[in-house]
């Protein structure tokens, strides 16, 4: 984004930040208690989650008899080969339609959206649509007016292509268990032997072969949370590339910093956002709490659940933020404010008048689809340390984020602000 110099001199407008922070800490106190009470009014009525125990525990043992070293786990690939001719035609129709809708994160984010449309127990499907939604939003805040002078080219590149590789992983992993899925229903059998050919963990075939039986969304859902966030540990959060270009850059902590590790699920546009904060990408066991705390926050509260499906039908996502909210962001540039200092205004202002917005750019403006190297194919499922998340997702109190999220947006202005004035 190009900017045009103001007529503030520089030492003014370092006086402009300073005095912002009395204001901003009484911001953080008013969110936090508008937070409270925003998330006290969205909470009933509750949704019963429906969670087994038992059927949770007995998934459990199956598991631990697929581990390396057992019967199970030699004969289960063994199985998988024996298929059929119409299985067969099964197998090419997934894999066409993967890789159709695997070229970015906008396809993939509609492709979910598509698959709980279809089959409303498919619970994680939904889960999926927003946490890919906010995939693609930090995707394009690389590239926005706030964040365009906090990292080189090079490093936003980088952290593209982390972000990037999740998605892209994560859905080449779950969405051929959907369409199996699907398949299922269409022809009134199970198809969940086909799993291995798709090289689908051997821990998620006891899952989908009991929701085959019972519809047990919330168990099917948490185990996919599992799955997939141990599907891309080695493959990305461990990876020597990602690891040196990315988790190690002061860049990537300046992300968590400025708010931008903030997951949020828009109640409409122009309206509240609820959510949560990841801390701690790097580690896995948190991830997995994160995603089934987001679960039961979306599945769990019925407001928040009638009114980010009626966002997520009627607002197609594009990647820019003006899509949630447009008081703020617009995602043409020639449209958005021309200042080289935001935090005052920001401050000031709820919302910034047409022709002053921050500029939040559609996806595909600013990044062209990538490839890739290939893929490691080996299973995740080596010990029984996964086994310990197979417990019931719990409710967040907090969850009401639309206040927390602008002052992350704060923060990132007085970031852009100070990085401004030192050059």
């Amino acid at each position: 984004m190009h900017t045009h110099k103001t007529d503030s001199p520089p030492l003014e407008s370092f006086f402009h930040i300073v005095r912002s922070i009395p204001g901003a800490a009484r911001e953080v106190w008013r969110g936090k208690q508008a937070a409270w009470q925003a998330s006290n009014q969205l909470r009933h009525p509750l949704r019963d989650l429906a969670w087994q125990s038992d059927v949770a525990q007995s998934l459990q043992e199956e598991v631990e008899r697929l581990l390396p070293g057992t019967e199970s786990a030699a004969t289960r690939h063994a199985r998988s080969a024996i298929v059929c001719e119409e299985d067969c035609i099964i197998l090419e129709e997934i894999h066409r339609l993967t890789a159709e809708h695997n070229r970015s994160n906008i396809t993939r984010t509609a492709a979910y959206l598509e698959c709980y449309e279809q089959y409303p127990e498919l619970h994680w499907a939904l889960l999926a649509h927003m946490v890919s939604r906010n995939g693609g939003y930090h995707m394009t805040d690389l590239q926005s007016g706030l964040m365009h002078n906090l990292q080189s080219q090079t490093d936003r590149e980088h952290m593209y292509r982390m972000l990037e590789r999740c998605n892209a992983l994560i859905f080449q992993d779950a969405y051929p268990q959907l369409l199996l899925y699907m398949n299922s229903r269409r022809l009134g059998r199970s198809c969940f032997h086909l799993l291995p050919h798709f090289h689908i963990s051997g821990f998620m075939t006891a899952f989908w072969e009991r929701f085959w039986l019972e519809r047990c969304s919330s168990l099917l859902s948490v185990a996919l949370i599992i799955n997939e966030q141990n599907y891309i540990e080695s493959r990305v959060v461990q990876h020597p590339y990602f690891k040196k270009e990315v988790l190690s850059k002061p860049a990537f902590h300046l992300h968590n910093l400025a708010g931008l590790n903030h997951i949020v699920f828009p109640l409409g546009r122009g309206k509240g956002l609820t959510g949560r904060v990841i801390e701690h990408f790097g580690k896995l066991d948190e991830r997995i709490m994160f995603g089934k705390s987001l679960y039961a926050m979306l599945f769990g509260t019925q407001q928040v659940l009638t009114q980010v499906l009626e966002f997520a039908r009627s607002v197609p996502h594009r990647g820019s933020r003006a899509e949630y909210w447009p008081g703020l962001f617009t995602a043409h540039e020639e449209h958005a404010g021309k200042n080289e200092f935001y935090s005052k205004e920001l401050l000031e202002l709820e919302w910034l008048p047409e022709g002053q917005r921050l500029y939040s750019p559609e996806l595909l403006a600013v990044w062209q689809d990538t490839p890739y190297e290939p893929i490691t194919r080996q299973d995740w499922l080596q010990s029984r340390d996964c086994l310990g998340h197979l417990t019931a997702p719990r409710r967040p109190w907090l969850f009401e984020m639309s206040h927390e999220h602008r002052y992350g947006l704060l923060k990132t202005a007085a970031a852009h602000d100070a990085k401004t004035l030192l050059h």
